[in-house]
């Protein structure tokens, strides 16, 4: 989550369009990149990361190229409608097709492929492995 914000709860607004920014890959090799709009929550930001570490053991260098600045509210369970708007359950990061969500260096294109299918299990969008140069 972020460090602060200037207003504590946000309206849910539209996902329109592709994404025109982080559409192709800056930092790495290889990357993967949502095809569908989305929000990612900030454990399933944090599970991806998990899973990439885990797999690769020490070796290539990921970047997460996508950070939840956006406040997703609740009601908790059984609660009366009305009174105002729920408090905050989770911060989640919003996703266009083409954002590029991670990005991998310093690994060969086929360990890179493989540690990409373990992130992609975990996000709740649909996407596909890039490399350089590649666009939507």
């Amino acid at each position: 989550m972020p460090k602060r914000v200037k207003y504590r709860k946000t309206q849910r607004g539209r996902i329109k369009g592709n994404a025109t920014k982080c559409n192709s890959i800056a930092f790495g090799q290889y990357g993967l990149q949502s095809t569908e709009p989305g929000w990612i929550s900030a454990k399933q930001i944090e599970a991806g990361r998990v899973a990439v570490a885990h797999f690769l053991g020490g070796e290539g260098k990921l970047y997460i190229r996508v950070f939840p600045h956006k406040p997703v509210t609740a009601h908790p369970a059984e609660v009366r409608m009305g009174k105002g708007k729920g408090d905050v359950e989770y911060w989640a990061a919003v996703v266009r097709p083409g954002t590029v969500m991670f990005e991998l260096a310093g690994v060969s294109e086929d360990i890179a492929k493989q540690a990409m299918a373990r992130v992609a299990h975990k996000m709740p969008v649909k996407t596909k492995f890039v490399s350089r140069g590649m666009k939507l």
